[in-house]
């Protein structure tokens, strides 16, 4: 497993990935701990359906944190530019769940423009999924 700080330019608070447990040329793999005492967290301790975006572009981010490491360069930021569906099965995520977060690339082109299969797990059974797309300079 790998420290995400060692890989994304974020810090805390905003810094949500717990780990990083496996990356390559074309995918990462991410855990998350929802913390019922963090900032996004809804009165009964559970993370808003809608975080899971946010723990994918991480995600991505890790992924290219990855990719510029291996090249000798440092964590670089990234934008995101969108999703068409983001498809969550929950309105949100229960207090001290611990999921994974999966970015596989799909596409890119030399302009700098990405696309990324991504999924959140739980327990194995998958509860979101979307595809984003993603600027790097």
């Amino acid at each position: 497993m790998t420290d995400p700080a060692q890989l994304l330019a974020h810090r805390p608070p905003m810094l949500l990935l717990e780990s990083i447990l496996a990356a390559d040329d074309r995918h990462c793999t991410a855990r998350v701990r929802v913390d019922p005492g963090a900032w996004y967290a809804l009165p009964d301790g559970s993370a808003p359906g809608w975080l899971g975006l946010e723990w994918m572009a991480q995600t991505i981010a890790a992924y290219s944190g990855h990719r510029n490491q291996g090249q000798g360069r440092p964590p670089k930021p990234g934008y995101l530019l969108g999703t068409r569906r983001y498809q969550c099965d929950r309105p949100s995520f229960p207090a001290g769940a611990v999921l994974e977060v999966d970015a596989a690339m799909s596409d890119a082109d030399p302009a700098g423009i990405s696309a990324f299969q991504c999924e959140i797990r739980d327990r194995g059974v998958t509860v979101a999924q979307a595809v984003l797309k993603v600027y790097e300079p």
